[in-house]
């Protein structure tokens, strides 16, 4: 194994920590890769194998299953912390009384936690490796702020005086020093910004719930701070809660804090009953700020709604919007009423499966992925249908990465009558009917169902579509270019060889309506009829010695070569008709192809020449498509 290192450090100290992602010593393996949204990710180059799965010893990856549930568990208590020190600040006796004990239990889990950071291995920044060095661990940790902060926010002041002095205090120095507990509050932070991250979870209740707990913890401190201000007030008489309540100082700590959180949420709220107001002047300037406060923070809580909801509304702005282009379009152009609403049908039926379109989903996955999904999803359509039945899956496994999806609703032509062929169509649902027309008359022809297909003669012959294709109701069908199934099937000669015969076996069986409708492709059958006669005519001494059908003679053979001949001189073009040729699939022999040119013009020829005027010698060296003269 060989390990890409991009500083001079040990190879026994820096891990690429992408193996860790799914074997790791300490937790196994990872179930579910949606949670690795903040994962680690490995440098480029990085070489990675067996040997760096695992850490060093007494070190903890960051991104370890149970290491992750400890952070989570960090941040139950850090809500905890967050309440409590506002809380004890401004009802001093809470923090000597029932509440004591659970801050020294607190304390204790985050001074484990400050012990634990000292074993957890860090990424470098600079090379993206995974540092283990327990030196580096410890210098990084011990020169940030985060050791000093996380140290002063976990001793507990007032339990250190108590032991040191004997006496308990509620000095009002304890309440401030409480108060770097909340810078406890990062933990949060990345808490919910790993959430908004993990596919696990709603993001819209994730933001949601993210700004309930910025509401109530602004709530929560202004009230206890503002009750503070009147504890703290030379006349007490003379302050919000004395004006209301006499003594409150005596009284119970649940009744002062129940006034101070009903000012602060009536106050937030900006509702102003006016039954608790500020008295004194410090409690008016308080108020002031706080209600500056509540105006950045209401801005900020309606902003992230609006986004939110309007997030989820995107969509239907933007079908509105195309819609009413569309019908703007149709009326400046005086479209016919039939093609505005295909035109609507299509553009809304795009908008409502706009989760289902094979493009957008797969566009930015790899190529091996892609065609894995498309296989999954496709594969059986294209075995089944009638050209592709018997084919080799290395052909089903090129085409098949190759295929484009599409949806279209009821009554929408797909392929349309004489236009160019580009491409021809599997139905993988739904139901299409083929229609053609006669002197502006539509007349039905036939209807195609799931994994029929349609589109392959025009693209075939390379002729303008024979027929109107159009969708009886929603129907979902793969697309297959005319360019990428020729550039398939030419190196494929087995495939092409069972493509031509299934092709032909189809064209067979079509309807007399259908094959009345295309000139060209009864001609060709009936050229194929006179061409096997003329050819078992010819051979009947090698089929006697070795008789084969002709369905395997034809599978036997290379796929055939189709030409183009003609009765006469390519100088000498006869001035009236007849000069169109006669497209033919080119035998095996010179003497097979004059008695083919026989039947076509009447007469046998004894040379066979190109267009420049060069002889045919060697049938094999033509290619398709070539022009021949016999005379």
């Amino acid at each position: 194994m060989s390990e890409t290192r991009r500083s001079p450090m040990p190879l026994s100290e820096t891990r690429s920590p992408m193996p860790l992602l799914f074997r790791r010593h300490s937790s196994g393996e990872i179930r579910n890769l949606a949670s690795l949204s903040s994962s680690l990710l490995p440098a480029f180059g990085t070489v990675m194998g067996e040997s760096s799965v695992r850490l060093k010893r007494f070190l903890i990856a960051p991104y370890d299953r149970r290491y992750r549930l400890w952070q989570a568990f960090l941040v139950v208590l850090v809500v905890y912390s967050a309440w409590s020190s506002p809380f004890e600040l401004a009802f001093s006796k809470a923090s000597t009384g029932a509440l004591l004990p659970v801050d020294l239990v607190v304390d204790t889990f985050f001074a484990i936690d400050i012990i634990l950071t000292f074993f957890v291995a860090y990424l470098d920044k600079s090379t993206y490796l995974l540092v283990e060095d327990h030196k580096k661990i410890a210098f990084r940790y011990l020169t940030h702020l985060w050791f000093p902060m996380d140290v002063a926010s976990t001793l507990p002041f007032q339990a250190i005086y108590r032991v040191v002095t004997g006496k308990t205090s509620r000095a009002q120095v304890f309440g401030f020093l409480n108060l770097l507990r909340l810078w406890r509050l990062r933990r949060v932070s990345k808490f919910f910004s790993r959430l908004e991250k993990d596919t696990r979870f709603s993001y819209f209740w994730t933001r949601y719930f993210k700004l309930i707990c910025v509401t109530l913890f602004a709530v929560h401190s202004a009230g206890c701070f503002y009750y503070w201000m009147a504890t703290r007030y030379h006349n007490s008489e003379s302050t919000w809660m004395g004006a209301n309540i006499p003594g409150f100082k005596s009284r119970s700590v649940w009744l002062g804090y129940t006034y101070s959180m009903y000012w602060s949420i009536v106050t937030l709220s900006t509702v102003g009953y006016g039954d608790l107001h500020a008295v004194n002047i410090e409690e008016k300037i308080f108020t002031i700020f706080y209600m500056l406060f509540n105006i950045g923070l209401t801005a900020y809580l309606i902003g992230n709604m609006t986004n939110l909801i309007v997030h989820t509304a995107v969509r239907t702005f933007v079908m509105r919007d195309a819609i009413n282009e569309i019908l703007r379009y149709a009326k400046k152009n005086r479209l016919p009423e039939g093609l505005r609403e295909q035109m609507l049908a299509h553009l809304t039926l795009k908008f409502k499966t706009a989760e289902l379109q094979q493009e957008q989903v797969l566009e930015d996955l790899p190529k091996a992925i892609r065609s894995s999904i498309l296989q999954q999803l496709f594969r059986t359509t294209l075995e089944n249908s009638h050209l592709f039945k018997g084919v080799s899956d290395d052909f089903i496994v090129q085409l098949v990465s190759e295929i484009k999806a599409e949806y279209f609703p009821p009554k929408v032509d797909i392929v349309i009558q004489n236009e160019i062929p580009t491409d021809f169509y599997i139905i993988v649902s739904g139901a299409v009917d083929v229609v053609t027309y006669k002197n502006g008359m539509e007349q039905f022809l036939s209807k195609l169902g799931s994994q029929q297909m349609f589109g392959e003669i025009g693209v075939i012959f390379n002729i303008p579509q024979p027929f109107t294709v159009r969708t009886k109701r929603l129907s979902q069908v793969v697309r297959i270019s005319h360019h990428h199934f020729k550039q398939l099937v030419q190196p494929l000669h087995e495939d092409g060889k069972i493509i031509h015969t299934n092709f032909i076996q189809h064209l067979k069986g079509l309807k007399k309506e259908e094959l009345a409708e295309m000139p060209l492709v009864s001609e060709f059958l009936d050229d194929l009829i006179s061409e096997e006669a003329s050819m078992n005519e010819a051979g009947a001494q090698n089929q006697q010695e070795n008789e084969i059908s002709p369905t395997t003679s034809s599978l036997s053979k290379t796929p055939p070569t189709r030409v183009i001949i003609h009765g006469y001189q390519p100088d000498h073009k006869p001035k009236s008709g007849g000069n169109a040729g006669k497209l033919i699939h080119l035998p095996d022999s010179v003497e097979n192809l004059l008695s083919i040119a026989e039947s076509k013009f009447g007469r046998r020829g004894t040379t066979i020449v190109m267009a420049d005027g060069s002889q045919v010698e060697d049938l094999a060296a033509l290619r398709e498509d070539d022009h021949l003269y016999i005379f």
